[in-house]
């Protein structure tokens, strides 16, 4: 259980590394009176892209829960290891059953977690937008 919660406490850091970079949109918005710069403009001129800030806030969410699906899928394959060379000694197996059980909550984590982003992304963008 120590991966995990060194893989947890490397998912939080680079979580807040990356935070800045998503929220760096919001003040140019607040910029874009002042610096003469029309919507289509902040974006190229800031290097951001020119997309709407929902569709990219969305696409780095999907990339964030495909590492994190990748992540489960290591330790089900880890724990699956641990089963297969364990020799008949329980205390393994049960270790090995526990990796794998928490690789399973990990992945029905994920995906409600995909469930539930996807659901806000695709209302919000058709409740500002009148587009699906």
């Amino acid at each position: 259980m120590k991966l995990v919660r060194k893989i947890s406490t490397i998912g939080t850091t680079v979580g807040l590394l990356l935070l800045p970079l998503v929220t760096k949109a919001a003040p140019l918005a607040l910029l874009d009176s002042t610096l003469g710069l029309s919507n289509g403009n902040v974006g190229s001129a800031t290097g951001l892209g020119t997309q709407d800030v929902r569709q990219t806030i969305g696409r780095i969410i999907n990339v964030a829960l495909s590492l994190l699906g990748v992540v489960v899928l290591v330790i089900i394959v880890y724990g699956g290891f641990l089963w297969m060379t364990a020799g008949g000694n329980d205390e393994k197996v049960g270790e090995a059953k526990k990796w794998i059980f928490g690789g399973i909550i990990g992945l029905v984590i994920i995906l409600s977690a995909y469930a539930i982003a996807s659901f806000v992304i695709s209302n919000l963008v058709n409740a500002t937008t009148g587009q699906a």
